[in-house]
């Protein structure tokens, strides 16, 4: 992987981890229950089960990858389509308020953990994804494993980040959420995101 290469899918990483999912809205759930020291147990549980999804690609995809270009080429577009087909759901996504339930019993931090990780685990969308997304930034004449490392260490240091952000800001950014008009500028600001994600794809040759 060079190093324009690792820049490309650091950047994806970003828009990827920012946009709102089931695993933002853990993160700001455990914020407000818990506050930032132990709430963020649960981010732990997000990275641990993004961590044997991206296993799982690496395992299925890789020999697939590096013997066949036309499979190369249909998951790249796949890959394409499904960013703009995530740009029009967050284009055209209605403008619901989001009410997070305080709890009165404090979880315990292996608790937190597990509930990342099911949160992420139970996301089948995350593992098709991903296969349309970690292959094409490999560099096929260069060991595939190490480079998986790197993707994962990259995603999963960029995911700590933003569920950081997620969880210590958890109030202020449901108050921006429950505006109606905002609401509506983030959905479509991640639209663009998506779409740009897309395009940046569609650029990426094996």
């Amino acid at each position: 992987m060079s190093y324009q290469v690792w820049i490309a899918y650091m950047l994806a990483c970003w828009v990827i981890s920012i946009s709102p999912g089931a695993g933002a809205i853990a993160s700001m759930s455990s914020g407000l229950n818990y506050g930032f020291k132990h709430g963020y147990w649960n981010a732990l549980g997000l990275q641990l089960a993004l961590l044997v999804q991206i296993g799982i690609v690496a395992a299925g995809a890789g020999v697939l990858f590096a013997t066949t270009e036309w499979a190369f080429l249909a998951v790249k577009w796949f890959g394409v389509g499904y960013l703009l087909y995530l740009a029009y759901l967050q284009w055209t996504a209605p403008i619901t308020s989001i009410e997070i339930q305080h709890e009165t019993q404090t979880k315990s931090k292996a608790k937190l953990v597990w509930h990342g990780f099911l949160v992420n685990m139970s996301n089948p969308k995350a593992i098709v994804f991903l296969l349309a997304v970690l292959p094409q930034f490999l560099d096929l004449s260069k060991p595939q494993w190490i480079q998986y490392l790197i993707m994962a260490a990259t995603m999963i240091t960029i995911d700590l980040i933003v569920m950081a952000g997620y969880t210590g800001l958890a109030a202020k950014v449901l108050r921006l959420l429950k505006s109606p008009k905002q609401q509506k500028i983030l959905n479509r600001t991640f639209a663009v995101l998506f779409t740009c994600a897309a395009s940046l794809l569609s650029l990426v040759h094996q």
